[in-house]
């Protein structure tokens, strides 16, 4: 089981740095902007809250590729691979533009949101800018997706490392107006995202059309790149689930982050810093889930279920020893990480706190990615859903407004409703896979 574990670390680890990487880009605008008021950092975590539910859909669809590429690689179809990365490729670039159409043109609902007014009025132009970035992000996403599902994790994990410099430099001239560029401060940072974002997906793109690696995929697309039908239902089936499953989590994080921004720019300022400290731990999470599920597909794809109940075993216990790792370093951190955002005395007051809530939920949200990610891997996705729903749209958002609003908790009172859908998803998801396992081994 100990090399199972680690086979599943060597494939997840360059999947995880390229997701933190990825997720750096988000905290480095928060940080950069957060310099300039704690209402810019507000009005950021706003436009977060709103375009993260359509965007983690676009992801989640995505998904799609990575598994059934996995499968057909580990029946070794090479012709198959390359079907499924192209009609892949053109169903996330459908759904993409779908996204940023539909942000763009519903922006006023960030005036209905019972939001402070400057914050509003900041996030408008801001949303718009990261709304055309998902096009970029998500042609990526496919084919980050695609090299992911063959193991050659390490390709999009160099790439998103170069762009934190690129975004990091962009950001210093636009956002503060070095060099003589306009000093355009939030509208700035959703530029340099944008500007990022393409570059990246130009650099994968090039990679992949040239590299030796990836030619046999290549040199048969005059056969396989033509859309079809069957293949595009295939890949929704996944996909739609998948989606629904990271809408529905993202969906209640965005939902709850309102809702705390209805207590005021400071609650919402603090929300924030702790919501980016515990996704950025989160991302180790998802990563290793990933990992896990592509080596679940390519043994699902060979009917070895042998190996799939050692595999899940190994990464479920993995995910828990990072739990509880994460947790200790956010109970030691929670008072020196939200200076890193800001220094309002308020704002890192009751952002320390939120962080104590954050550490709790650790063990649950690692575990519960896992799940889900296991259970994806052997294409079982409709039921996880049904539990993904319970778990944070009946138990955990309901629980959270009663905490924060019934018994005047304020946004500590929302963070306890996270706790309680995390650990139920967890627990459910988890104990699904393995009665899977055991139905087949009988």
């Amino acid at each position: 089981m100990r090399a199972e574990a680690i086979r599943t670390w060597k494939l997840s680890g360059p999947i995880i740095l390229g997701e933190l990487t990825q997720m750096s880009l988000g905290i480095i605008d928060s940080v950069m902007v957060g310099s300039i008021s704690y209402k810019h950092l507000a009005a950021s975590a706003l436009v977060i809250s709103v375009m993260n539910i359509p965007f983690v859909l676009g992801i989640g669809m995505s998904m799609s590729v990575s598994q059934t590429v996995s499968m057909a690689y580990g029946r070794n179809d090479g012709q198959k691979v390359s079907h499924y990365l192209y009609n892949g490729f053109w169903l996330c670039t459908i759904a993409a533009i779908i996204i940023a159409l539909a942000l763009n043109l519903g922006k006023g609902i960030l005036f209905h949101l019972g939001q402070d007014a400057d914050v509003a009025a900041l996030s408008v132009p801001y949303l718009q800018i990261m709304a055309w970035s998902i096009i970029p992000m998500l042609m990526f996403i496919a084919i980050k997706q695609f090299t992911d599902g063959l193991e050659r994790t390490r390709t999009a994990m160099v790439l998103s490392l170069l762009a934190m410099p690129v975004n990091v430099f962009i950001n210093w001239l636009v956002v503060y107006g070095n060099w003589g560029f306009p000093r355009l401060e939030l509208v700035g940072a959703g530029i340099g995202t944008l500007v990022t974002r393409i570059i990246i997906l130009i650099a994968l793109v090039a990679i992949v059309w040239v590299h030796p690696l990836f030619h046999r995929y290549i040199a048969v697309r005059r056969s396989q790149w033509q859309l079809k039908i069957s293949t595009i239902k295939e890949l929704l089936h996944i996909g739609i689930p998948s989606s629904m499953q990271a809408g529905m989590e993202t969906g209640a994080f965005a939902v709850s982050g309102i809702i705390i921004g209805t207590l005021g720019a400071v609650q919402q300022a603090a929300h924030q810093i702790a919501l980016s400290c515990a996704a950025f731990a989160f991302m180790v999470s998802f990563g290793l889930a990933q990992g896990g599920s592509i080596r679940i597909s390519n043994a699902w794809g060979r009917n070895n279920w042998k190996d799939i109940n050692v595999i899940g075993k190994s990464t479920l216990i993995s995910g828990v020893l990072y739990g509880v790792l994460s947790a200790i370093f956010f109970i030691a951190m929670r008072k020196m990480l939200p200076l890193a955002f800001n220094d309002d005395a308020t704002v890192v007051s009751i952002a320390a706190v939120l962080m104590l809530y954050a550490a709790i939920f650790q063990v649950s949200d690692a575990t519960q990615a896992i799940g889900v990610g296991l259970l994806r891997g052997m294409k079982d996705v409709s039921v996880p859903t049904i539990y993904v729903a319970i778990a944070y749209w009946v138990i955990g958002i309901p629980t959270g407004y009663l905490m924060a609003f019934t018994f005047k908790m304020g946004a500590a009172g929302i963070w306890i409703g996270f706790v309680v859908g995390l650990t139920f998803s967890a627990i459910l998801l988890n104990q699904r896979f393995f009665r899977l396992i055991k139905k087949q081994q009988k």
